[in-house]
């Protein structure tokens, strides 16, 4: 809803920020929001003008006919002025509703838009630090929330015409019966902003809690099969129950505030009548006014009862309108960390590069300090070649390989692909050039040429096969149903951890990056499987290997072996040279066979 430079965040006073709320939206659809004013303009004057047509209907023709100074005949020419209003006041409805409806669910789709775009650009990094649940609340509850406000705002719009109109009206007829019928506004603006102060903060907590009830489901769904493998189905059932009860009670607050201040609204075009009917009866009386002026005036005031509420409308939705748009501006001003660089990179599909890490240093502080995830790391891995890191958990192993894709960005140092700057480079450049296969393999909900491709028509039919079996997972989707067209169902559900991972290679080898970083890509596989994989990819296609691997086996296929501990490279070689002269290298690849002794023990032993 704002330019790019633009912050999305309300500024000011909470009367400031409803009012660009309001101008914002009106402004980003103002086509759209034109037509729906107008057309409440239209229905305020006519709705002014069918209780002029009333009151003559009511001095011409009624009055007369009652006391025999008509027949009852004439009243068909009357009923004719009088229908035609009607039909004009329902036309003006509908296309306000209709246009109101429309401007509504562009906003929202707009929110939305800005959400996603903001979402994809944001770093890994970031999306790890922030609930999946609050970003569900953000593109739903929220996004509608912070609209709320403008499906009746062109109608209260439209009522400031219609009021203009009944005061001019009402002046022309009498000016004691205007002043006894516009004494409540003065009433209604207190009202209001006593209702405003009462019911921001409550509507405020209940939208901080339907985010909080968002994310503890989110995180109920994601742990399905943790819950039930540990019997905790009670633990989370009364998880869930407690910020339920909490927004249960939140919306109660709110609702009863909203329950006192909707009679009030109600009630003062309904007092305002009838102070009208009190003053209307003295001034005919003293002959100032007739018959049909009175019923003119009290007719208008009971039509006035519903528009002139589309203000406690408007009111009441304000504060969660704000609040809701405020949350959505929370994401969408959110800075981005690692910003695209603007220079190109051409390079042919499949053709190596050279990748050189300078000086790399990564570091976070905590309530315990400064801690160094990697230091002084300078590091080449020549075009063509396989170079495999190894070191205990923590080392920085993936923490190096995710900083070349600029999945992050390091706090020192410079990364070079190809002597291009991954900084400079645009991320289309960045992401046609290097892939990125991570050990937790996401799959979508779609046909196996669709999780391959993602999307990309580019890609044929023979290149999918072609990936998938250099990734040995060909002859697996040859038995499915349809093959590459058989729908693999939520996440992968009917793939096993291995599959999904193999699926995941084939979703890099169809690009032939010039480099394919695998972290510790390949842990679900047999040994065996890994193996030819690694070799297939080494004998069919020319792209510089960067893997994070603890298998000896991966080792031996490596050009290279880069070991890391405590965020430094304490060995380099190949695995022969590295097994008999470097001893914490040795200590590291016997930890791992052990480890997968064990596994590979307690597999048989069916633990």
């Amino acid at each position: 809803m704002t330019s790019q430079n633009t912050p999305y965040a309300l500024p000011g006073s909470q009367t400031r920020q409803s009012i660009t709320l309001m101008t914002r939206g009106i402004r980003n659809e103002w086509r759209i929001y034109a037509i729906a004013i107008a057309a409440s303009g239209v229905f305020g004057l006519i709705t002014v003008a069918t209780s002029r047509v009333v009151g003559h209907l009511t001095s011409s023709y009624i009055i007369p006919i009652l006391d025999g100074n008509r027949s009852v005949a004439t009243i068909w020419a009357g009923a004719g002025i009088l229908f035609a209003v009607i039909v004009a006041l329902v036309i003006s409805i509908v296309f306000r509703r209709i246009f109101a409806a429309q401007g509504t669910f562009h906003l929202q789709a707009r929110h939305r838009r800005a959400l996603g775009n903001k979402f994809v650009e944001l770093p890994p990094a970031w999306h790890r630090q922030t609930s999946p649940g609050k970003l569900l609340s953000n593109v739903s509850s929220d996004s509608e929330a912070a609209t709320s406000v403008f499906n009746p705002l062109p109608f209260m719009l439209g009522v400031v015409v219609m009021l203009i109109a009944a005061a001019v009206m009402l002046f022309s007829i009498d000016s004691w019966l205007a002043l006894s019928a516009f004494s409540i506004i003065p009433i209604m603006i207190i009202a209001n902003l006593f209702f405003q102060q009462k019911m921001t903060p409550a509507v405020t907590h209940a939208q901080e809690l339907r985010g909080e009830v968002s994310e503890v489901a989110h995180e109920s769904f994601e742990a399905a099969t943790l819950v039930k493998a540990m019997g905790t189905e009670d633990t989370e059932a009364k998880r869930f129950d407690t910020v339920t009860d909490d927004l249960e009670k939140a919306n109660v607050r709110a609702g009863t505030i909203r329950a006192v201040f909707d009679p009030i609204i109600d009630a003062l075009p309904n007092i305002g009548a009838l102070l009208v009917l009190i003053v209307g009866l003295q001034r005919v009386s003293a002959g100032a006014a007739t018959a049909g002026d009175i019923v003119s005036a009290a007719y208008l005031m009971s039509l006035l009862a519903v528009p002139v509420r589309s203000f406690g409308w408007v009111l009441a939705e304000l504060p969660r309108s704000v609040v809701g748009y405020q949350r959505v501006a929370q994401v969408v001003d959110t800075t981005n960390t690692v910003t695209p660089g603007t220079h190109n990179m051409t390079l042919t599909p499949g053709e190596p590069a050279e990748v050189k890490l300078a000086d790399i240093g990564v570091s976070f502080t905590d309530e315990h300090g400064t801690q160094h995830v990697l230091q002084n790391v300078t590091l080449t891995i020549t075009a063509g070649t396989t170079m495999v890191l190894m070191g205990r958990t923590g080392a920085g192993k993936s923490t190096l390989v995710s900083l070349i894709p600029r999945l992050a960005d390091p706090d020192q140092g410079t990364i070079t692909i190809a002597d291009h700057n991954v900084a400079e480079l645009t991320r289309t450049a960045l992401s046609n050039s290097v892939v990125f296969v991570a050990q937790s393999t996401f799959i979508f909900e779609d046909t196996v040429r669709t999780n391959v491709t993602l999307s990309d028509s580019a890609y044929t039919d023979e290149q999918v096969w072609e990936a998938l079996e250099a990734a040995h997972i060909a002859d697996f989707v040859r038995t499915l149903p349809k093959g590459i067209n058989t729908n693999l169902g939520e996440r992968g559900s009917n793939l096993s951890g291995g599959q999904r991972q193999r699926l995941a290679i084939a979703r890099a080898l169809v690009r032939r990056p010039s480099v394919l970083i695998l972290d510790d890509a390949t842990s679900a596989l047999d040994p065996q499987v890994e193996q030819a994989i690694l070799a297939t990819v080494r004998q069919n296609y020319a792209t510089t290997v960067i893997m994070v691997a603890y298998r000896a086996a991966s080792a031996r296929l490596a050009d290279e072996v880069c070991v890391l501990a405590h965020g430094n490279i304490v060995a380099r070689g190949t695995h022969d040279q590295l097994v008999t002269t470097n001893n914490y290298y040795q200590e590291l690849v016997m930890a791992y066979e052990r480890d997968a002794e064990q596994r590979r023990e307690d597999s048989n032993a069916g633990l």
